[in-house]
């Protein structure tokens, strides 16, 4: 048997479980002098302030279960006796400084399964008070973020609330800690960064952080330090590994050479060639469609290239549209031959791939229930941007915010099918003289 230590070993320590738990788990036996958080073993170290203490802590466990947010824990004396400066600093992050809440929070996100941006964690955060600035980089812990509040309570009433949660279903988890800098450095307002409060900063042009102070941002790009990269005219294949955190997504092989798609069991009485461009569009330029007239319900979709037609492929395989369950797959054939019936749109000015493909490849994902509404009119109300949708099925929720100045929405319909149909009739249409944008939002709620 280990003896008795102020150092107490906890084990089955989950994601979900913030240093606040563990403290508010041990303090009413004396004071806490250190915290350690094994992340990666989910475990922790916590050093009482003195050995009577921590022996009381066990004494106490020993007969009633401890239990954190639903979940048991074990508690142990640990074989340290101290917990050192090296002990901590093994972990890459200092005990004290977390256990001392202050407006900086350091976010890690777990299990990214999809691209989180500066947008994402804007949305994620800011219903808990004023975020002043977010900057994100890329460690050996994994995608992670530095968000500054206006105060410190709205910090501590964030992490309390959103310690452990996922900001997709099932993936995205955050595992929030206290920082211990004093203020964020913001150079440029860009997709790494963001000062809420200075608008007016410069967008980078480097493809190296400019961040150095918070970690290698430029290590999630694959660039070498000082690399000069036009995001629009990398190898989409860096493209799409740089927008989805450094590696391509799940059950994107990045290897495809095909560039059209056979789409079949269409709605010949709903469907046409725009409508399909307003949905295929999502996951890369179109170059030409053509609907089958000897089998209207089949259609040859031909994209930029077999990286972007293997996420649309991905993406799109079984989805529901006008009330049929499409079959999406690769064509034997290489190209869709010109002709009188077919649509060209290599050239169209609607294709979102023509700028900033790394922030399109982002948006990438199968239907969802949500869709984000972009170039809004500045002074369109949410009852018209209801309006214009709700013929395409129930709208449970929506929300009219703006990003840069520029007026935005999120619209949450009743189901998948809904929101897509609102997304390939409404993509491109006009409110007021505007011409809206419309993606699919990997938001749950809004």
């Amino acid at each position: 048997m280990t003896e008795p230590s102020k150092v107490i070993h906890i084990r089955n320590v989950g994601h979900e479980i913030s240093e606040n738990d563990l403290l508010q788990l041990v303090q009413p036996f004396g004071p806490v002098n250190k915290l350690v958080m094994l992340r990666a073993k989910n475990q922790a170290l916590l050093q009482m302030h003195d050995l009577p203490s921590a022996v009381n802590v066990l004494q106490y466990y020993s007969n009633v279960q401890p239990s954190v947010r639903g979940r048991n824990v074990y508690i142990q004396f640990s074989s340290h006796q101290e917990l050192t400066t090296a002990d901590q600093n093994s972990q890459g992050r200092r005990g004290d400084q977390d256990s001392q809440p202050n407006r900086i929070l350091l976010v890690t996100i777990h299990h990214m399964l999809y691209p989180i941006t500066v947008e994402v964690l804007h949305q994620v955060f800011s219903p808990h008070g004023f975020v002043e600035k977010i900057v994100t980089f890329q460690k050996s812990a994994g995608f992670q973020a530095l968000i500054q509040y206006q105060s410190r309570q709205s910090a501590l009433q964030a992490s309390t609330a959103l310690q452990g949660r996922n900001i997709y279903d099932g993936c995205c988890q955050l595992d929030i800690q206290f920082s211990n800098l004093n203020e964020l450095q913001v150079n440029y307002n860009n997709e790494r960064s963001r000062d809420f409060t200075n608008p007016s900063l410069p967008t980078e042009q480097r493809g190296r952080s400019s961040q150095s102070g918070y970690g290698d941002a430029g290590g999630l790009y694959a660039l070498q330090p000082g690399a000069r990269v036009a995001f629009a005219q990398m190898g989409n294949a860096a493209a799409i590994a740089a927008a989805f955190g450094g590696g391509l997504p799940p059950g994107i092989s990045g290897t495809n050479d095909r560039c059209t798609i056979l789409v079949t069991n269409l709605n010949p009485d709903q469907i046409d060639e725009d409508k399909l461009f307003n949905l295929f569009s999502i996951y890369g330029n179109i170059m030409r469609i053509k609907l089958l007239r000897n089998k209207p319900d089949h259609a040859l979709v031909q994209m930029a290239d077999g990286f972007q037609a293997e996420l649309a492929v991905h993406f799109l395989k079984g989805a529901m549209l006008f009330g049929k369950r499409m079959e999406v797959n690769f064509s034997k054939y290489p190209n869709i031959t010109p002709a009188p019936d077919t649509h060209e749109y290599a050239g169209s000015s609607l294709n979102r791939f023509n700028n900033n493909a790394v922030k399109n490849y982002r948006y990438c994902c199968s239907p969802t229930k949500m869709i984000h509404v972009s170039a809004l009119p500045q002074d369109i109300t949410e009852d018209e941007v209801v309006t214009h949708l709700e013929e395409h099925g129930t709208i449970v929720n929506s929300k009219i915010f703006e990003v840069n100045g520029k007026k935005q929405a999120l619209v949450l319909f009743e189901n998948e099918e809904q929101a897509t149909e609102a997304l390939v009739c409404k993509h491109a249409s006009t409110i007021d003289r505007s011409v809206i944008r419309i993606s699919f939002s990997q938001l749950q709620s809004i």
